[in-house]
């Protein structure tokens, strides 16, 4: 598996109820796979999957298989605290024909460098999938450094790394580790075209979910080496990405979907966005589908 181009962390529709929003959901896949989305991510962060049951984030993975199988790759978030509870969810996964597991360097407990190696070559050899280590300082507490990541850039079953720090000097330290069987993805909205222009494979996105057709583009000017091109795109992004770090994701991002007719709110401990906000969102979603629709 080369994991490259636009890679969308899907966020989860509810309905009015709080209840999985199926149909919401089937649309938002579809919708991503006609703009020509190259992979979704099921229960990631974004899909705020600490707040799903069992049984919902069964459902969710499934609808996604089938609609998605033979053409884009299914990666489902399968990263947890411990490394058994880890592997056993990512064994659970495969059994359902999810492509790839995205899993997080372990939340809170921080461990060492060697704990983190030793936990990803466990996931890698036991959990049945092919893994992209994901790291999010921010949210986990802990930082997978690059010589950690290089040794275990060489583990077969270890495809692809999600960096969600925004420095060059990361990125570019990432991008000496590229190879056949190791992709690089930043997981950084604001700075995914520079590290692509810089040699990045693709990004996995939070902004995709409702610009599909515009990361679309972008990725493909930026991964060609258009930087002209490309960076006008960006420019064009700028206020989106602002807007969507106003209140932590997946909050922005759900409020302009839910202005798309796509699910309705989130899960307790996330509340809906602040009213102080709702004018600059209503700005956001205007500009948003008047940039789709070019």
């Amino acid at each position: 598996m080369r994991l490259t181009g636009s890679i969308t962390a899907l966020a989860t529709p509810f309905d009015a109820a709080g209840a999985l929003d199926l149909d919401a959901w089937k649309r938002l896949i579809a919708e991503q796979l006609e703009a020509g989305t190259q992979a979704v991510v099921v229960a990631g962060s974004t899909g705020e999957a600490a707040t799903l049951d069992d049984a919902e984030y069964s459902t969710l993975l499934e609808c996604a298989v089938a609609q998605c199988r033979g053409r884009v790759p299914v990666l489902a978030g399968t990263g947890l605290s411990g490394t058994a509870r880890t592997v056993a969810l990512t064994r659970r996964v495969a059994q359902a024909g999810v492509d790839a597991a995205l899993v997080v360097t372990p939340p809170y407990v921080r461990p060492t460098q060697a704990g983190l190696r030793a936990h990803f070559e466990k996931v890698a050899e036991e959990g049945g999938l092919p893994v992209v280590l994901y790291n999010v300082p921010p949210r986990t507490g802990v930082d997978l450094l690059p010589d950690t990541v290089a040794r275990l850039a060489a583990h077969a079953n270890i495809v692809a790394i999600k960096e969600a720090r925004a420095e060059p000097e990361r990125m570019q330290a990432l991008l000496a580790l590229r190879g056949d069987g190791f992709s690089v993805l930043s997981g950084d909205d604001p700075t995914a075209t520079r590290a692509m222009l810089a040699g990045a494979d693709g990004v996995i996105s939070v902004a995709s979910n409702v610009v599909p057709r515009s990361f679309r583009r972008l990725c493909d000017l930026a991964r060609a080496g258009d930087a002209d091109s490309a960076a006008a795109l960006d420019a064009r992004l700028q206020p989106l990405y602002r807007f969507l770090s106003v209140e932590p994701n997946p909050i922005p991002v759900k409020a302009l979907l839910a202005r798309a007719g796509v699910g309705h709110g989130l899960r307790l401990p996330l509340t809906e966005l602040a009213v102080a906000h709702a004018d600059d969102a209503d700005d956001i979603a205007h500009r948003v589908r008047a940039l789709e629709s070019e």
